[in-house]
């Protein structure tokens, strides 16, 4: 069974996820799609991150009546900052030994997974499906093979979709009074609006 894994802080959940979750599955045939919310992210320390339950819930709602989607709460449950290795071994752990997983991540983030903890065992665990961001450019693929042996050999490049929106400017939009309408599910825009999530 191929699985994709499809991690982030998700705060709040947007139709950009849903939708690189969907093209994904599509594109590589994949039986599911696990939404893995952070718990501690370790590269957002530096902001305040919404409540866990409150990101776990909007989660719920966003992915409700979409087959193939799951959640996992693997990373809220444990202690200490989330990080990929982790994850995967983890998820690996629990499932088939034949299946196959595939890390999606945004292309912004290729160049920074040297820096992951342990990258040379991500790309043992896990094929990596990276997607387009508006304005991110490809990273340097000969200094990443080789401060990352044998990633180019474990490396989904997938030309869509291009999602042109982000968490940060729902949480801007919603601090500002502005409408957030066509940016997350109406289930997930409510559920903002009824806890008064993002007002400064």
């Amino acid at each position: 069974m191929k699985i994709g894994i499809l991690g982030g802080t998700f705060d709040p959940v947007h139709n950009g996820h849903i939708k690189v979750a969907e093209t994904v599955k599509v594109q590589l045939d994949l039986a599911k799609v696990v939404f893995v919310p952070a718990g501690q992210p370790w590269l957002k320390s530096a902001r305040p991150v919404s409540p866990a339950e409150r990101r776990v819930e909007m989660l719920r709602l966003a992915i409700a009546d979409r087959p193939g989607f799951e959640l996992s709460l693997i990373e809220i449950n444990r202690p200490g900052p989330s990080y990929t290795v982790d994850t995967v071994k983890e998820l690996r752990s629990k499932t088939g030994t034949g299946d196959e997983y595939y890390f999606i991540l945004g292309r912004d983030s290729l160049s920074q997974l040297p820096h992951w903890k342990e990258p040379n065992r991500i790309i043992q665990l896990c094929r990596l499906v990276s997607v387009p961001r508006p304005g991110s450019k490809l990273p340097d693929f000969k200094e990443l093979e080789t401060l990352i042996p044998g990633l180019s050999s474990c490396l989904v490049l997938l030309d869509k979709p291009e999602i042109d929106v982000s968490a940060t400017q729902i949480r801007k939009r919603v601090a500002e009074g502005l409408s957030i309408s066509g940016l997350v599910s109406e289930a997930v825009a409510e559920y903002i609006k009824q806890y008064k999530l993002y007002v400064v």
